[in-house]
């Protein structure tokens, strides 16, 4: 798949941002049930294990394995998906993050040009010659502008 330009990547961040605000709120307020969704639903639905297993065309044992992974972790998306929909629901699926993906870009492009202006204020400074706060600081914005679509953004080198 070829990567996405620069001015591509920025509108695809704002657009999956603008969608991400509605689902912050979501966050944290959707726990899964102590027993998992699979086998709440089910139970409040009164359905059994086996039940639930003809409606998904797999055996009673393949329930139970669902509703004991489920609760850990250890559920295909594929499997739980074929049981939301045999249990009338929908599954709902999504990675939220903590914060706009434009502030996490900014965030690590100043990062690394923190980390790259370091040795330069290094230098400088046993050279006496180091820069004011102000000069610095927009150095280091401007530095952190020119990476944020650069590739390589994500490397720890």
């Amino acid at each position: 798949m070829p990567t996405l330009a620069a001015s591509e990547r920025r509108q695809v961040r704002r657009s999956l941002d603008r969608r991400f605000e509605g689902l912050r709120p979501l966050v944290g307020q959707a726990s899964v049930p102590r027993a998992g969704w699979a086998r709440a639903v089910r139970e409040a639905l009164g359905l059994s294990r086996a039940d639930l297993g003809l409606r998904m065309g797999v055996s009673e044992t393949s329930v139970l394995s669902l509703e004991r992974g489920e609760p850990e972790g250890r559920v295909r998306l594929d499997t739980l998906r074929r049981a939301a929909d045999a249990l009338g629901c929908d599954l709902v699926y999504a990675l939220v993050p903590r914060q706009s993906l434009e502030q996490v870009v900014q965030d690590r492009a100043r990062h690394r040009a923190s980390t790259a202006l370091a040795t330069v204020e290094h230098s400088m400074r046993l050279e006496d010659q180091q820069l004011l706060p102000d000069a610095a600081r927009e150095m280091l914005d401007e530095h952190a502008a020119r990476l944020v679509d650069r590739p390589g953004l994500w490397r720890d080198d």
